[in-house]
């Protein structure tokens, strides 16, 4: 009696060992598949946000084609597209990320943005049309403005730049291009003000230093705006106002302009002194 009960708590305590080992073994596994999935979407993320647009591209391609109904393969592989210029091929791979099962609306304001960048502007409104208004996102509404813009709905354009900058904590490129849209429309007073604000979300936007130049040279202002900028942006700006006075008439104010470029640059600024030969040439 006591040999059999010896033996069964023997072999009870061999099958709690062997399921204790199974269950290590799977957590094991589980531990290292985990850490396979997460350094796989650190490469992913790597990919997009840093690395060669053409080997992200590589990479995507070969990820989509060893697991083609994972979408985030497939979005990764759209991004790099994007990213690479390649918009031939980018647009169709985010018309299929869009159809997948597991789409969001997020998906469809890509492809659109695809659209856009292709100059396709009648088919990145078709696709924002088929997106539901009450997909309220900043990307959505950027590229609502940028859409209206295009159509001289000045009402609309101004409503979406406004909402599309108070979706974002980093709002300085749509305060640009909302300054931009008001500098084509004939309003620098208003541009420059847009301007102002793209420069204080983000000092080192030089895009937005050079319309804040165009913007004041529009209005006879050809002094330089009280921004942050290097010698060779100082530079750069006097050599933008100074092409900006000589279109508008204002030739002596150029010549000086022109003059303060080349005097300012820490090497030969050629840009300027090619356009002042110019000038003189022309003069002569």
């Amino acid at each position: 009696m006591r040999q059999t009960l010896c033996m069964t708590l023997l072999l009870s305590g061999a099958l709690v060992l062997s399921a204790c080992e199974g269950s290590k073994q799977a957590n094991v596994t589980r531990a290292i598949d985990a850490v396979n999935a997460v350094d796989q979407k650190n490469v992913a993320e790597l990919m997009l946000a840093s690395g060669n647009p053409d080997e992200a591209v590589s990479y995507f391609a070969g990820q989509v084609e060893s697991d083609p109904d994972n979408i985030s393969n497939q979005r990764g592989l759209a991004r790099s597209l994007v990213r690479a210029g390649r918009l031939a091929e980018a647009i169709p791979t985010w018309r299929k990320v869009a159809q997948h099962p597991d789409a969001t609306q997020d998906d469809k304001v890509m492809l659109a943005e695809a659209h856009i960048r292709a100059n396709d502007w009648d088919s990145a409104e078709t696709v924002l049309n088929s997106v539901p208004p009450t997909h309220e996102t900043f990307d959505r509404y950027r590229l609502e403005a940028m859409i209206a813009d295009g159509k001289k709905d000045w009402k609309k354009a101004d409503h979406f730049y406004e909402t599309a900058a108070g979706l974002t904590t980093r709002p300085s490129g749509v305060f640009n291009n909302w300054g931009f849209s008001k500098l084509t429309r004939g309003a620098p007073r208003e541009a420059e003000q847009l301007f102002t604000e793209a420069l204080q979300h983000d000092p080192h936007l030089f895009t937005a230093k050079t319309n804040m130049a165009l913007a004041r040279a529009a209005q006879g202002n050809y002094s330089l705006p009280l921004v942050r900028m290097s010698q060779q942006e100082r530079a750069m700006l006097l050599h933008t106002m100074a092409i900006a006075a000589i279109r508008k008439g204002d030739v002596n104010v150029g010549r000086t302009l022109l003059q303060e470029a080349i005097d300012t640059h820490p090497q030969h600024f050629d840009e300027a002194v090619r356009a002042q030969r110019a000038l003189e040439g022309d003069l002569g």
